[in-house]
């Protein structure tokens, strides 16, 4: 699954910079995860890097967009070959 930052969110600024996958983005109130670049952090980190830095909690598997780790690892290995090239 992709993740989603819920509207919990205190607009601190600690994910955007972990992400990877430059996935995270400031949104119009709240910071956003684009699901097409998130990958968990499959194929970088053992856990997802924002998770693992929020202070209130407030990111989760996003139910819109369920996937395995071997679907995560083929986005992230499709995002890497772009960045290769």
């Amino acid at each position: 699954m992709a993740l989603l930052i819920t509207d919990e969110c205190i607009n601190c600024d600690v994910c955007e910079p972990v992400c990877p996958n430059t996935a995270i983005y400031q949104g119009v109130a709240i910071y956003e995860i684009r699901p097409q670049q998130c990958t968990e952090c499959v194929g970088h980190f053992s856990e997802p890097q924002c998770v693992a830095v929020c202070p209130v909690n407030c990111i989760i598997k996003d139910p819109l967009h369920d996937e395995t780790q071997e679907v995560l690892m083929k986005k992230y290995e499709e995002l890497t070959k772009k960045e290769k090239t």
